[in-house]
């Protein structure tokens, strides 16, 4: 499994973000860069990445629990729900992979950016996660608990349904973890 990125380099990059690091303007004629990178009218999706990488750190391992929102225990919504709670400091209610699915806009599979929805049909069920970078998403497996897993696996590659994208993600202040010494900073996406 590919390593995420330590949690002092998303502190780092944060930080730099926050001091107006990315506030610069790409050079437009070179447009072969990666879909993580700031171009003119769109998201500076570093914050995001930083997000979920800090998301992951922390849950990473956690067991599948139906029904769960905490470290002891959780499922694929509770997962969601509690990312986009604790870390986009979005305030809403607990919901259902059902209800997800009916948020933000339909995708394109290729659109993918990081941060979000992916959906699964597996045995008329639904599975939910968020996407990451490189092709792979973040959720909590029921055979595995919270993981990064590739969408280019055959299995995953099976049972995608779609992907959505929620627009209050972007531009939503931004809550990282930090050791007990550091003090609790928000960058503002």
């Amino acid at each position: 499994m590919p390593q995420l990125l330590p949690l002092r380099t998303i502190t780092v990059l944060a930080l730099m973000i926050v001091a107006g690091c990315s506030s610069h303007k790409p050079d437009e004629a070179n447009d072969n860069s990666l879909n993580t990178t700031h171009r003119a009218g769109e998201p500076d999706l570093i914050p995001v990445i930083a997000a979920l990488h800090d998301q992951m750190y922390a849950w990473e391992g956690t067991p599948y629990q139906w029904g769960g929102t905490e470290l002891s225990g959780v499922d694929c919504s509770g997962f969601v729900w509690r990312t986009l709670k604790d870390r986009f400091n979005l305030p809403m209610k607990r919901v259902t992979t059902s209800q997800l699915i009916h948020m933000g806009k339909r995708i394109q599979p290729d659109r993918l950016q990081p941060g979000d929805l992916v959906f699964f049909r597996i045995n008329r069920q639904m599975h939910v996660g968020f996407y990451d970078t490189d092709r792979h998403f973040l959720h909590a497996s029921a055979s595995r608990g919270v993981m990064r897993s590739s969408l280019d696996n055959v299995y995953w590659k099976s049972v995608f349904l779609e992907a959505r994208r929620l627009p209050n993600e972007r531009g939503a202040q931004i809550s990282f973890n930090y050791e007990a010494d550091d003090k609790n900073v928000l960058a503002k996406n």
